[in-house]
């Protein structure tokens, strides 16, 4: 199968082969596209459980949409080959949830829900998006939300399962400065409610570490102007970068930093810069860059060597490449598995903040009972076109 998504009439280009192939077993289910849900009464009519996989399929994150599918496709393989959700088969339902998609995300799922077209939410998106989202879901289905986020989201019926800054960032970047020493740190990001509310958490860290702050901005999306916005963090004189830029936003800022060699004399971390990420900055550009995650494809542990086993059962060798974003849609869909298994009377008064325990497979921990037991956070050093991880912090 080939993997390339720009936008959505590519990918309805390139899937014909694989749903060719389908027919035929040799692939797992293809999800199904929002036209074909809404041309197609007998998937409308509620005969399999559906899922609504939100995710971007272009724009700056659309990079992360081969991956994600790819990983919720294998948790779906696994539930139909035992009794699905609530006694269904699982059919996911591929909706364009990117910042630059030409629909409407609020207008589409409010109208999926008013007639009852989707069961549920999986989304792998930005935060932006969720938070429009949640005004508009209401409750009605169940919601799970599964990348790392700025954290806070207690709103009943919507479960983030990802990392939040005090997690991942606080305990990475105290150890960035432990190891450099760097006197002085600059910020990037993209002009949205995550990367703000990181760099609010990383100034007050950096405050009780007295480090100063010589360089922060915020970009609207898109990769224009990076060689430029890298001449300023290089005049700020900065000794350390912290990254929060999205998708191909990051690989462009990567690709003018290690052209103009400020690895040199800066290191760069980052909490969501992915496998993807770092092949598309490409290994010259990536010297002396850190990423903190709570999961890497590369870790070796029991969990992901399990979880690994059943991503190439499914696809192959030539599989898209296995990152924390695309893991999060194979956990977000076993934990909405067993929130429908054990709880389906009581999710909507709940959110992972307070919930009961959801029992649930993940690519990062063996199942797991207790969302008060986080996942563990590593640092990861970019190492050619692969991250070595390096620490468990």
């Amino acid at each position: 199968m080939t993997w390339k998504i720009n936008s959505i009439g590519m990918w309805q280009l390139l899937m014909q082969p694989a749903r060719m192939a389908c027919a035929m077993n040799m692939l797992p289910s293809v999800p199904t596209e929002l036209e074909e849900l809404r041309d197609d009464p007998v998937l409308r009519s509620g005969g399999t459980y559906r899922i609504a996989l939100l995710i971007p399929l272009c724009g700056a994150a659309g990079l992360w949409a081969p991956s994600c599918i790819s990983s919720a496709q294998v948790a779906v393989e696994e539930l139909n080959r035992s009794t699905g959700i609530t006694g269904r088969k699982v059919q996911l339902i591929m909706i364009d949830a990117a910042m630059e998609a030409s629909i409407s995300i609020e207008e589409t799922v409010n109208d999926l829900i008013e007639t009852d077209s989707i069961d549920a939410i999986v989304g792998m998106h930005i935060s932006a998006v969720r938070q429009r989202l949640s005004k508009v879901v209401r409750q009605r289905i169940p919601y799970i939300y599964t990348p790392l986020y700025e954290g806070g989201e207690r709103t009943d019926g919507l479960f983030a399962i990802g990392e939040i800054p005090d997690e991942q960032l606080g305990p990475s970047l105290e150890c960035i400065q432990s190891e450099y020493r760097p006197r002085s740190w600059a910020l990037i990001g993209n002009d949205y409610v995550w990367p703000r509310t990181s760099h609010n958490y990383a100034k007050s860290r950096l405050r009780e570490m007295a480090v100063s702050l010589a360089y922060e901005r915020y970009l609207p999306f898109g990769p224009n102007g990076m060689p430029r916005i890298v001449e300023e963090i290089a005049r700020s004189g900065a000794e350390a970068v912290l990254i929060s830029l999205v998708g191909q936003d990051a690989v462009a800022f990567n690709r003018a930093f290690g052209q103009a060699r400020l690895h040199d004399r800066m290191v760069r971390l980052s909490c969501a810069i992915e496998e993807n990420g770092l092949l598309g900055s490409g290994a010259q550009n990536s010297q002396r860059m850190f990423v903190a995650s709570s999961y890497f494809g590369a870790l070796s542990t029991e969990a992901n060597a399990a979880f690994k086993e059943q991503y190439y059962r499914v696809h192959g060798e030539q599989a898209p490449m296995l990152n924390a974003l695309g893991q999060s849609t194979y956990e977000g869909v076993h934990f909405l598995a067993g929130l429908m298994r054990d709880h389906a009377s009581i999710w909507r008064e709940h959110s992972v903040s307070d919930g009961p325990p959801v029992i649930h497979r993940s690519g990062r921990r063996c199942f797991v009972s207790d969302e008060t037991e986080r996942a563990p956070i590593y640092l990861a050093r970019a190492d050619g076109l692969q991250f070595e991880v390096i620490k468990r912090l």
